[in-house]
């Protein structure tokens, strides 16, 4: 069993991107530009911008963090979207989920100019990564196919099975390992809530993707022997012992699934450095106007 460290990969990534940056700037070119707005203070959330900024900072760009308080108007933040789609100096911008309740979400998603939406979550660029052009994919996913790339995980003709159908980790997750590139070219089920027979589904798979939100939902008895087990699961569940009165958990019962695996990602330090990271690398690309010239 072979343990995927998506923290050592995603400091190698951000190195790279620091190192092409350099090289912008030497050539005169413009330093990218990350723009995030926060609405509230949802816990989560706060950690998780905090970390694109340290992260901004490693890989030499610059960052703008917006804040705002959880009562602003849908109106208010569609405004603010608006601003930061025609200011030329920010290249990409994200607006951190989940918004409160009285704000539709997929309306200041539709809001943001894909050309500046790093995210990948527009219609347009989820649109253009299911029939394979180029476009901002998806940060999660698009980690997950850093790391098999890095580990040299094949792929070809596997039969790959992804718990859970989310816009943001399942149904990209498919759309990408089913693509006709490598790491892709997978035969690939989707099980959700309603599958039928999902451990069935499980013991057939060469490869599980499991993003769920169910702590420990994949047991030993659902893996076959060599399976890669991709977790992207991040639950706190309480825990009096740590400081914090939590412990992050993942979709795998890691301690007993583990040994059974060629390759697992533990958690944290497996999928979550390497959703950040991508997040970096389509900044990069939004700097570059390499895809939407």
């Amino acid at each position: 069993m072979q343990l995927i460290d998506g923290k050592a990969i995603a400091e190698q990534v951000k190195q790279e991107i620091a190192a092409q940056v350099a090289e912008m700037v030497a050539n005169g070119q413009k330093r990218p530009h990350l723009a995030a707005i926060l609405v509230g203070h949802d816990g989560g959330s706060e950690t998780y911008v905090a970390n694109k900024v340290k992260a901004c900072e490693v890989c030499g760009f610059t960052s703008t963090l917006i804040r705002f308080e959880a009562d602003i108007t849908e109106e208010e933040l569609l405004a603010k979207v608006k601003e930061l789609n025609e200011d030329d100096d920010v290249d990409g911008f994200i607006v951190q989920l989940p918004l409160p309740k009285h704000i539709n979400e997929q309306h200041v998603i539709e809001a943001i100019d894909y050309r500046k939406d790093v995210d990948g979550f527009h219609p347009i660029n989820v649109g253009r990564m299911n029939i394979g052009l180029p476009c901002f994919v998806s940060a999660t996913p698009n980690g997950i196919l850093e790391l098999l790339k890095r580990y040299n995980i094949e792929t070809k003709g596997k039969k790959c099975v992804v718990l859970g159908r989310s816009n943001i980790v399942g149904k990209p997750m498919a759309a990408l390992l089913m693509q006709k590139a490598y790491p892709g070219d997978c035969t690939v089920t989707v099980c959700h809530s309603h599958t039928a027979n999902i451990k069935e589904e499980c013991q057939a798979a060469d490869i599980i993707v499991a993003a769920l939100g169910q702590p420990e939902f994949v047991t030993a008895d659902m893996v076959k022997p060599g399976a890669v087990i991709i977790d992207v699961g991040t639950t706190r569940v309480p825990d009096s012992t740590r400081k914090s009165g939590f412990k992050l958990t993942g979709d795998v019962k890691f301690d007993e699934v583990a040994p059974k695996c060629s390759f697992i990602t533990p958690v944290p330090g497996g999928v979550g450095p390497m959703t950040i990271c991508s997040l970096m690398k389509n900044t990069l690309l939004a700097g570059e106007k390499v895809i939407y010239k």
